[in-house]
């Protein structure tokens, strides 16, 4: 079964299948981007708080460019106007390549105008620096928001999103907005690994739970981003040519708990990544 593509505002295709890369050593990442090309990944997502731009972009230059679709983010705490330009510019410098598929706003910073964060991210799209401009961890109102301001389209909010977590006020008004819903831990950080239901399935179609979960979770119109460090799972994770069952599909539905893994209420303001001083 072939892996799905989502057509953006601009016209590009997405792939609904990507490979992650948090909280990767530069080993790691070497690796593991490497295999994840090899096993016909096409859609790779990084950010400047991963600190592995420099490393993805050796891997990338033993590949045609233009047959991998790029993402990378900007830390809340670069969301000023000339910052978003630096960070780009910096970004594209540490991968090597003179443009990214897709460029978002980590996460929302109330300390700075999102009129002019998503100026800057115009402007990076008027330059060719950018091809599509997206968010990341915003909630439907803060999405709605940026819809309201923004220049060129929103064509993308990253969120985290499992079978425990999946938010169905939020991936509904995305959809209803034409934004693609991509998710972040997917496999809830392989917490949801173990659930029952997940585990049943994943015996009763003779494939690994992450296969099950991230099947299913493109047969919702989510692009999952899953990552992992084994070759052997990065692999298996790019092997989805399996068909769910709706009612299977429907008993993954029924696993959720409203309970996230990183995506929770309070915030930890700290300089790194927000640079709001109390």
């Amino acid at each position: 079964m072939s892996i799905p593509t989502h057509t953006l505002p601009s016209g590009d295709e997405l792939p609904a299948l990507g490979f992650g890369t948090y909280d990767l050593d530069d080993e790691q990442t070497t690796e593991s981007v490497r295999t994840a090309l090899e096993a016909g990944y096409a859609h790779i997502d990084t950010a400047e708080g991963y600190h592995n731009e420099a490393v993805i972009g050796d891997v990338l230059a033993e590949s045609d460019r233009d047959d991998v679709f790029l993402t990378s983010k900007v830390l809340p705490k670069h969301l000023d106007y000339e910052s978003v330009i630096a960070s780009c510019e910096a970004s594209l410098d540490r991968l090597g390549t003179d443009y990214l598929d897709l460029y978002l706003v980590h996460w929302p910073n109330p300390a700075i105008s999102l009129r002019e964060t998503l100026q800057a991210m115009a402007r990076l799209h008027d330059r060719g620096l950018v091809r599509n401009v997206g968010v990341s961890n915003f909630s439907a109102y803060q999405l709605s928001c940026a819809h309201h301001v923004s220049e060129v389209p929103i064509a993308v909010n990253q969120i985290e999103f499992h079978p425990w977590f999946q938010r169905p006020d939020l991936v509904d008004y995305c959809h209803e907005t034409d934004t693609v819903v991509e998710a972040a831990a997917p496999l809830a950080r392989t917490d949801v690994l173990d659930d029952p239901v997940v585990q049943e399935l994943a015996e009763e179609y003779d494939r690994s739970p992450a296969q099950i979960i991230l099947r299913w979770a493109i047969d919702r119109d989510i692009v999952p981003l899953p990552r992992s460090s084994a070759p052997e799972h990065v692999r298996a994770n790019a092997d989805l040519d399996v068909s769910l069952d709706e009612e299977d599909r429907r008993r993954l539905d029924g696993c959720d708990r409203d309970q996230p893994v990183y995506d929770f209420p309070a915030r930890e303001w700290t300089g790194d990544v927000y640079g709001i001083e109390q």
